[in-house]
């Protein structure tokens, strides 16, 4: 694991990796992103990954990857999550999390960081999750230090 990472921990417990106790708005969060990633279409990597996020309303907008033949035409969680959020005239994230199967951390590919970036502040929590839980919470900055993002434009 990452050493910028914080793994949540289940109260009392501490050091190892291991499942929180997921409750309330972060438990929403993973249900939506466990459904979605059963949905994933990934009939040639058979890698489901699936991902929801909280805008700042409270909404919750989830997504999947979606595999293509013409392997770069496929599409991530995130950028799905981000696609229904924007569809529906959300523009601010307030948390997302993604979840991934394997003993590795899914982490959002860098292209999905500078996505996220585009709707999101620094501090914004990235939630990692495996099928038992979330694993670590990361910050924007800490997954995507330094980035360019939309106030560096001219408008």
């Amino acid at each position: 694991m990452s050493r910028s990472a914080r793994p949540l921990l289940p109260p009392g417990e501490g050091g190892e990796r291991s499942s929180p106790d997921v409750g309330g708005a972060l438990a929403q969060l993973f249900a939506a992103a466990k459904v979605a990633q059963a949905n994933a279409y990934a009939p040639y990597s058979r890698f489901r990954v699936g991902a929801a996020l909280r805008s700042e309303s409270g909404a919750i907008f989830s997504g999947c990857n979606v595999e293509n033949a013409a392997y770069p035409q496929g599409s991530c969680a995130e950028a799905g999550a981000i696609a229904a959020m924007a569809a529906a005239s959300e523009r601010r994230i307030a948390e997302i999390l993604v979840i991934g199967d394997g003993e590795a951390l899914c982490t959002p590919c860098g292209g999905c960081r500078q996505r996220i970036r585009e709707f999101a502040g620094a501090a914004t929590p990235i939630h990692i999750a495996g099928p038992e839980g979330v694993r670590a919470t990361f910050t924007l900055a800490e997954l995507l230090p330094e980035s360019f993002g939309p106030e560096h434009l001219p408008v």
